[in-house]
This record gives structure tokens, C-alpha cells and sequence, in this order.
């Protein structure tokens, strides 16, 4: 028997409906994916972005490893200890670039990364720039100190966390999957760029990249 108007009416009613929810349904699902794969930013932070884009090139050779910063990410205000036992904390060093390292003696690529760093420090250290390498050694701290005296590091400055607090708070943003790691960050905190794993940091290509992250301008990029 042939469907009736209301009937057929009906069922279009029926279909519409079910396509209408399907569509609602989808579009929730899209849109927390999003926000999945895209987390809020600290807008402070569009800037560090920006010259993550501007600078990308010179990640190459010997720090091709580096992970270049897509997205705002305001890092945590990290904080440790320095030599004397005084508390530190990122936000010291708000104004300038930063190249924060976590550091180990039981790390076997981290011992041989340090005289890199060690070298980038005396090149680059000043009023702009700092190598901020914060050890995390959570049993005998006279041995780091012993290392970096036996190894002639002097021009490091000597941070210390033997709770290993910051690797946990970098772990938290996803940027401390292992031992060493590395961010570079500016003025406001936000992250350049980050490398889990050593780097040549005395490197011509390294030492460029820096640079071109302190003064872009002067880069000509």
C-alpha cells in the first residue's frame, strides 16, 4: 500500500532529524579534536613563534635536530638553585634569550655536551644571552661541581635541582622526554625552540642560530 502524505512526511522528518544530530554529533567530535591538536597559547607568546618561522633555516647540520616552535607555549618559571644555595627561577632572566639545559652526571651524552655549552656561554654570555644548565644530579652534590671544575667549565654558572623538579615541570608541557634537553627561550619566557638530546652548541651553526635569536634584525632575517 502506497505511503500517505503524512506518513511520507513523516519519514522525511525521521531522516532530516537523524542527519541533523549526525551533523551535530560530528561537529563536537571535529571541534574537540581541534582543541586537541591545537591547545590554548599564551598570546605573549606569538612573537617567540614568529621568530621560530623566521630563524627555522638556520636549524641545520650540526642542530638539525632542533624542534622549531609552532605554537605559544609560555614555559613554566622553572625553579632551582644557584651555586651559593639561593633560589633561581626562569622569570630572572625575563628579557633576555635563554638556552635552558638540564643536566646530569649519570648522563652520559650530557657529560659530553657540556663543554659545548660551556663554549657557547663564553662566546655569546652577556646582558642578551645566558646558558642556564641546571643539574639534576639527586645524590651527591659535590659531584657535579667536581666535574665541571675537572673539566675546566668555568664559564657556566652552576644551577642546581636535586628534587629534579624542572624536568618534571618541563615534562608537564611536553618538553623533557629524556636527558640531556634543551629550550631556547625569549624575553617573555615563551619557547624558540626545544631539542631532546645533545647538540653542538659551539658549532658555527649553532653558534648562528643564537645569534639570529637575539638579534634577528642583525641577522637580516
Amino acid at each position: 500500500m502506497p505511503d500517505t502524505p503524512p506518513r511520507l512526511w513523516r519519514r522525511k522528518l525521521i531522516v532530516l532529524g537523524s542527519v541533523l544530530i549526525g551533523a551535530v554529533i560530528g561537529y563536537a567530535a571535529v571541534a574537540r579534536f581541534s582543541d586537541y591538536r591545537t591547545p590554548p597559547g599564551d598570546p605573549d607568546c606569538q612573537p617567540a613563534v614568529a621568530l621560530s618561522k623566521k630563524i627555522s633555516p638556520l636549524a641545520r647540520g650540526e642542530i638539525a635536530g632542533l624542534t622549531m616552535a609552532t605554537a605559544p607555549l609560555k614555559l613554566p618559571d622553572l625553579t632551582f638553585l644557584d651555586s651559593d644555595g639561593n633560589p633561581k627561577k626562569l622569570s630572572d632572566w625575563r628579557g633576555r634569550t635563554v638556552l635552558v639545559n638540564l643536566w646530569a652526571t649519570w648522563c652520559v651524552p650530557c657529560r659530553k655536551e657540556m663543554p659545548a655549552l660551556d663554549a657557547l656561554q663564553g662566546q655569546l654570555g652577556g646582558p642578551d644571552f645566558e646558558v642556564v644548565a641546571v643539574n639534576i644530579d639527586t645524590r651527591d652534590p659535590a659531584k657535579p661541581k667536581a666535574f665541571l671544575k675537572d673539566g675546566n667549565l668555568d664559564k657556566l654558572a652552576y644551577f642546581t635541582d636535586t628534587n629534579a623538579k624542572v624536568f618534571q615541570d618541563l615534562k608537564s608541557v611536553g618538553r623533557a622526554l629524556g636527558m640531556p634537553t634543551s629550550v631556547l627561550v625569549d624575553g617573555k619566557g615563551c619557547e624558540i625552540a626545544t631539542i631532546a638530546g645533545p647538540a653542538e652548541w659551539a658549532s658555527d651553526d649553532a653558534v648562528k642560530l643564537v645569534k639570529a635569536a637575539i638579534r634577528p634584525n642583525a641577522a637580516g632575517l
